[in-house]
């Protein structure tokens, strides 16, 4: 018995924050909507290719989800291409970023956050916009 791969991380999260959290993956990190099964619930399946890798779920009424808690989750992390236009794109939008290099394996990463103050590392490969 062992894990064979990542599938999907999940955000669950009142109406309002997931539409804007659809509309932040999408027009930020570049995720694209997808297929999602007729589930009971609302939500959205965004993908990376033929992947889909984030689903959003409406939180129910009952449900208690505060946006920007402390917890252990620090951030997800996505394999990119074109550091530099990330980097304009996230200027432009004014989204607050830092950026580090990786020791010995020579990539760079970009850390922010998303509204709802989920962390989010982009990696890029040692000769993607240097």
């Amino acid at each position: 018995m062992s894990a064979t791969g990542f599938n999907h991380f999940n955000l669950r999260a009142p109406r309002a924050l997931l539409d804007t959290l659809r509309d932040f993956y999408v027009d930020v990190v570049g995720l694209q909507p997808g297929p999602r099964p007729p589930f009971e619930s609302f939500g959205y399946w965004l993908y990376i290719g033929e992947k889909d890798i984030l689903h959003l779920t409406e939180a129910g009424p009952h449900e208690q989800r505060v946006a920007h808690a402390g917890g252990t989750f620090d951030h997800v992390a996505l394999t990119c291409t074109g550091r530099e236009q990330f980097e304009t794109h996230l200027r432009q939008l004014g989204i607050r970023y830092e950026r580090a290099d990786v020791p010995r394996t020579r990539q760079s990463q970009l850390f922010f956050t998303d509204p709802a103050g989920n962390g989010i590392e982009l990696n890029f490969a040692e000769d993607d916009g240097r």
